[in-house]
Order: structure tokens, then sequence, then C-alpha cells
């Protein structure tokens, strides 16, 4: 299984981004997002099953959306209104249908600053 997230970057207060984790190898339930500050535990973001059933941190309810496309085993992560305290690396992370393995993939730094 491998996955590749791209999309982080540094942005101004107020502004967007637009995360994405392409996943391979395998067929894959649950996918998500997950973030961790500096100092901080990793915590979960947001994450959403096969069927399309979304699960997101009530820190970003409202501001991010989840969402993914199935063929292409991509999993996508929307920010609007991106705050300070949203800075953090973001983890792409999958459940594998069969044997339900977790797969984490590379962080990606998001910056959030004027």
């Amino acid at each position: 299984v491998q996955l590749q997230a791209s999309g982080g970057g540094l942005v101004q207060p107020g502004g967007s981004l637009r995360l994405s984790c392409a996943a391979s190898g395998s067929i894959f339930s649950i996918m998500g997002w997950y973030r961790q500050a500096p100092g901080k535990q990793r915590e979960l973001v947001a994450d959403i099953s096969s069927g399309g059933s979304t699960n997101y941190a009530d820190s970003v309810k409202g501001r991010f959306t989840i969402s993914r496309d199935n063929a292409k085993n991509t999993v996508y992560l929307q920010m609007n209104s991106l705050k300070a305290e949203d800075t953090a690396v973001y983890y792409c992370r999958t459940v594998v249908v069969r044997g339900g393995m977790v797969y984490w993939g590379k962080g990606t730094q998001v910056t959030v600053s004027s």
C-alpha cells in the first residue's frame, strides 16, 4: 500500500487549501486525515467511509469538507476559513478492507500565518 499526499503549504488566515491523498495497492474502507501540531498529540480531522459517511472534529465542522473518489482511491480535504490553530502536519490515513490494516502517509505541512 502506498499513500501519496499533496497540497500543503503556507496560507494567510481566512484562506483555503485543498489536500489530496492518492492511495494504491488495495481496497480501502475508511480514508481520512489526521493532524499533529507541535507539542500536541495527533488528532482526527475528518474521515469518510467508502459509502460516503463522514466524521469531523468539532474544531473543523463547517470549515473543512472531506470527499473521496473511489475510482481513483483518492481522498480530499477542502479547508476553508483557515485559522492559525489549524497549523500542523496533516497525515492521510487509510484502512484496508481486507484485514483492517491501517496505513499512514507521509505528512504534509499546513501553516496558517500572516
